[in-house]
């Protein structure tokens, strides 16, 4: 995502980053009289250099699906505010890990402007209000297929409904010995006897909490967890686990059999949701293109 983020910064960028008169510049397309000149074109070569790629059509096409993707928002009355371009400067400039700044600096030092980079992100705020405005309603998911792909992805570790308390081992910001941590943590889990006793056995450590997690069902949980989980009666309790905040360990207060798919169909809800929406974008995009007058020269 970075690699990709860092391209779409170069790549408008270096579309403009020298300034020449206009009579100097050649058109190698037009797009519903919208013209894309050679030095245009050649930006974008260099750019694919940088990303390792090659192909002039390519790099054409792309100009070209910049421009239809901007005129149809146009058509739609959809606009894009200064504000929402800077933004988009801002976290592609977090994503590379630098300031804005340096951002213009690294760009400059490729003899590329800013400008150009906000032009690129604008195009791409554009294309995606369209893409909510005018394609996401044509998007349609069965919940029929849905279920069925649901079912599919049920097996006996995602198959329990837990009530679960967190045990946490506290290393504030992450920062500690965590050998330490997770010895500690042990010696806590092989005394362990039960939730109703869970807090006040902590007392007997250092930094070590107690927290009710409550209703968990399987597929709620990741994979590995879940696994764990399905093997450990009611009063036991996981291994430890470093995580972000310190080492931490499920104790396990009640389980019950529940063969549960609604977990399961939110995320493939979401997953085929993108599949469909990415296709149908590019459906889109193909029927503007269709309807569109565009010149190779």
């Amino acid at each position: 995502m970075v690699r990709m983020l860092a391209a779409l910064a170069l790549s408008l960028t270096m579309m403009m980053g020298m300034a020449v008169p206009a009579s100097a510049a050649s058109v190698v397309a037009s797009v519903n009289e919208q013209p894309i000149t050679d030095l245009q074109l050649n930006a974008r070569l260099r750019l694919y250099e940088l990303e390792g790629r090659s192909g002039r059509n390519a790099a054409r096409d792309e100009l070209i699906n910049e421009a239809l993707q901007m005129q149809e928002a146009r058509r739609l009355g959809i606009e894009v505010t200064d504000a929402e371009v800077s933004q988009a400067i801002l976290n592609v400039a977090r994503n590379l890990r630098v300031s804005p700044e340096n951002l213009r600096e690294i760009l400059s030092s490729r003899g590329v402007n800013i400008s150009t980079l906000q032009d690129r992100m604008r195009a791409a705020i554009a294309w995606s209000k369209v893409t909510q405005a005018a394609v996401v309603p044509r998007v349609q998911i069965s919940d029929v297929e849905l279920e069925q792909r649901a079912v599919g992805q049920v097996s006996e570790a995602n198959s329990f409904d837990y009530i679960l308390k967190e045990v946490l081992f506290i290393m504030p910001g992450g920062q500690g010995n965590a050998s330490a941590r997770t010895a500690e943590a042990n010696r806590y889990r092989s005394s362990f006897a039960g939730c109703d006793t869970a807090v006040q056995r902590s007392l007997n450590f250092t930094d070590a909490a107690v927290r009710d997690i409550g209703r968990r069902h399987a597929t709620q949980l990741p994979e590995a967890i879940a696994s764990e989980l399905a093997g450990i009666n009611v009063g036991g309790i996981t291994r430890p686990r470093v995580v972000e905040n310190g080492v931490s360990m499920l104790a396990v207060c009640q389980k019950a059999q529940a063969r549960d798919t609604t977990f399961i169909k939110n995320q493939l809800r979401q997953e085929v949701g993108n599949e469909q929406l990415r296709a149908e974008a590019d459906k889109y995009l193909a029927e503007v293109r269709s309807r569109s007058n565009i010149v190779i020269r």
